[in-house]
């Protein structure tokens, strides 16, 4: 298990960088995450995909499926990729702070 140090914080995260644990996520590990997949700036449509994110982990234990998260904040799965490079699984679940999802590459 490696450790991040970031603007003062220090969070434990897995082989693939995703958060140890879900409740370590911060505003600190957002930037975190924005840096390293190159997000030059936040928008509200960022923040509807975390917010989506975290609320299916918090009621559900696991992540959303790409079609359940695409048809609820009705952003097609080609849009999702252009606000997370990375895609939805590698980006923006890494962002949310939740665990890496299954079958995610």
């Amino acid at each position: 298990m490696a450790t991040v140090e970031f603007k003062g914080k220090s969070f434990e995260i897995d082989e693939d960088g995703f958060l140890q644990r879900f409740e370590d996520w911060s505003p600190e590990w957002v930037e975190y995450v924005q840096e390293s997949e190159g997000i030059k700036e936040m928008s509200d449509e960022h923040q509807k995909v975390l917010d989506f994110l975290q609320d299916y982990y918090k009621k559900n234990g696991i992540a959303p499926m790409v079609r359940i998260l695409s048809k609820v904040t009705g952003f097609k799965l080609k849009h999702i990729y252009e606000l997370f490079p990375s895609g939805p699984g590698k980006g923006a679940c890494k962002m949310a702070g939740l665990p890496k999802p299954t079958g995610c590459v």
